[in-house]
């Protein structure tokens, strides 16, 4: 392939404590407790509005936060929560239990009151947002693994940021990939890459007439030949609104989330799945014959694409012995959700099996989240946080939802605060005073013992 040498003279901005790269639900999290701690923050989102997945995913629902005993999820996404509760921007008629208390359970929300409320919660903190802006490139020192600045690009051109510290909150490790940190990505790294789907808004649903019976329904559609590919494995429509429903539905096989050709005949994929599904509620499901598509997500629901190699990697064996680490930041409890590779009777059974079974821990168990898994190996002033966390295969199909990058967000904002402030790296944090730093800020951390090295 020929090479060509891009060479620009780019205007350098300076006075930035941290620079976070995504407003998904990890970097949202990430800048605004930075912000409130009285960092000085810029925050590169590379869509219109900020909550990723949440919004610009049309993933309108949070996954368990609870234990079906006691809230396991506190902090910065617990306010969240509560504060959409208040607004109304919730499901009619929630109850509060959903999120405090019930096991494995969903909280479904309304993606424009999320938006408002994530602007409101940003600007009060004082965090500098550049929307339709993305981080294309880093000066780093490799040596010392130190990370100088980032290149942003949007509509006013290239950008220098030069700051202290730098967290990664982009889903795909993009940061960390271009400041080249070691990194695992699906597909290259592993037999299989776990496929996204693209989500849908449909209104006109009578809600009143059970339209929940939708696997039977599936089944007798998926028989009479109604679908192009026969996907058993479908999350289904969840009620958002008193009309509306959001479809996590339609798997995109063999996308490869990393590579432009394949995101893009996969959204196109995505675009005609919908329809097949619209057409099948119609037909098969009570309460939605007169059903409307309003529209599908401007974001691909990724599930799986690059992570990093961290100073600790969250592994399956951890999570079924519920471990609980001295700086963990987090503690959760979904199941292991690792969708079907393929559309095979064989995978349908192996997902059925670890979703319910072997992958399922029971009520009032969880495991922890440490604080390792948000540092790339040896590096001093950058983190990562979100999707892109370093944890094996069977834990990241747990740990890859809106609640768990949200503390993992909130976690990474307050260690590159102190970071910042003692001097302390990224990869040598004081992780007691970290995990007292957050639970100051009300997040959920029971283990009776801190420590100031983390677990490696």
């Amino acid at each position: 392939m020929q090479t060509f040498q891009l060479r620009r003279t780019l205007s350098v901005e300076e006075g930035y404590d941290i620079v976070v790269a995504g407003g998904g639900p990890a970097g949202v999290a990430a800048a605004i407790c930075a912000g409130r701690l009285g960092a000085k923050v810029l925050l590169a989102e590379a869509t219109g509005c900020l909550g990723g997945m949440g919004t610009s995913g049309l993933v309108t629902a949070f996954d368990p936060m609870a234990d079906g005993e006691h809230s396991l999820v506190g902090g910065f996404m617990r306010e969240v929560v509560e504060t959409l509760y208040a607004r109304g921007f919730l499901k009619p008629g929630i109850d509060p239990n959903t999120w405090r208390k019930n096991f494995h359970e969903w909280t479904p929300f309304n993606a424009e009151g999320l938006k408002l409320v994530l602007d409101e919660l940003a600007t009060a903190a004082g965090v500098e947002v550049r929307f339709f802006t993305r981080v294309i490139d880093a000066d780093v020192e490799a040596s010392s693994r130190k990370v100088n600045g980032v290149v942003l690009h949007n509509i006013e051109g290239y950008r220098f940021i030069a700051a202290k510290a730098f967290i990664d909150a982009t889903g795909d490790a993009v940061l960390a990939n271009l400041c080249g940190c070691d990194c695992r990505e699906a597909g290259r790294d592993t037999p299989h890459i776990m496929p996204p789907t693209l989500c849908s808004l449909f209104a006109g649903i009578d809600w009143t007439k059970e339209p929940m019976s939708q696997q039977e329904n599936l089944a007798r559609a998926l028989a009479d030949g109604h679908f192009t590919q026969y996907d058993r494995h479908f999350p289904g429509m969840s009620q958002v609104g008193r009309t509306v429903g959001y479809l996590n539905g339609g798997h995109l096989f063999n996308l490869n989330a990393l590579r432009c050709e394949s995101l893009s005949k996969g959204v196109m994929l995505g675009r005609r799945l919908a329809q097949e599904y619209l057409a099948f509620f119609r037909k098969y499901v009570p309460g939605c014959e007169a059903m409307e598509h309003v529209t599908t997500a401007s974001l691909v629901g990724i599930r799986e694409s690059r992570r990093i190699v961290g100073e600790y990697e969250l592994n399956v064996s951890d999570y079924k012995a519920r471990r609980q680490f001295p700086d963990q930041i987090g503690i959760f409890n979904k199941a292991i959700d690792i969708h079907v590779y393929d559309t095979s009777d064989a995978e349908y059974a192996r997902y059925l099996n670890e979703y319910e079974n072997t992958g399922r821990l029971h009520p009032g168990e969880c495991f922890g989240i440490p604080y390792g898994i948000l540092v790339p190996k040896g590096w001093r002033n950058l983190w990562v946080a979100g999707r892109c966390a370093s944890s094996d295969v069977e834990v990241h199909g747990s740990i890859r939802v809106q609640p768990a990058a949200s503390m993992m967000g909130q976690a990474a904002g307050t260690a590159a605060v102190q970071s910042i402030r003692r001097g302390q790296a990224a990869c040598a944090l004081d992780t007691a005073e970290l995990v007292t730093a957050l639970r100051q800020q009300g997040a959920t951390l029971p283990q009776t013992q801190l420590c100031p090295e983390m677990t490696r």
